[in-house]
């Protein structure tokens, strides 16, 4: 939206500064707030999505009881697996043992035997 500064016309009339809108502009606008009003005003309707308006009914009763006994030796729970994957937990791996240095510096080349 471009502004337009003020000025006198050829006839002498002074012009105010205004903002000018592009040609078609007002109506794209209105179109999208039209749109976006109507898209607002479905989504947050009761009934969005769902044709009967009621809401689904849990599929679980509780509490749960299972069919089969879920007990260890001491009478624990035991775990059963949900998943048919296996998956890896991070699992901090040992540090390994910093080597300690077998030479004192400084290095005497003479008690080495070389003649250096």
């Amino acid at each position: 939206m471009p502004f337009v500064r003020p000025y006198v016309r050829s006839d002498g009339t002074p012009v105010r500064g205004h903002t000018r809108w592009a040609p078609g502009a007002r109506r794209e606008l209105t179109i999208f707030a039209f749109a976006a009003l109507v898209v607002l005003g479905y989504g947050n309707s009761a009934d969005a999505g769902d044709a009967s308006g009621t809401r689904p009914q849990p599929r679980v009763s509780y509490p749960v009881r299972y069919d089969r006994p879920v007990t260890g030796e001491q009478g624990r729970a035991v775990p059963s697996p949900t998943v048919s994957y296996p998956i890896r937990f991070d699992t901090h791996a040992p540090r390994r043992a910093v080597p300690t240095p077998t030479v004192s510096y400084p290095i005497d080349f003479s008690r080495l035997g070389s003649g250096r």
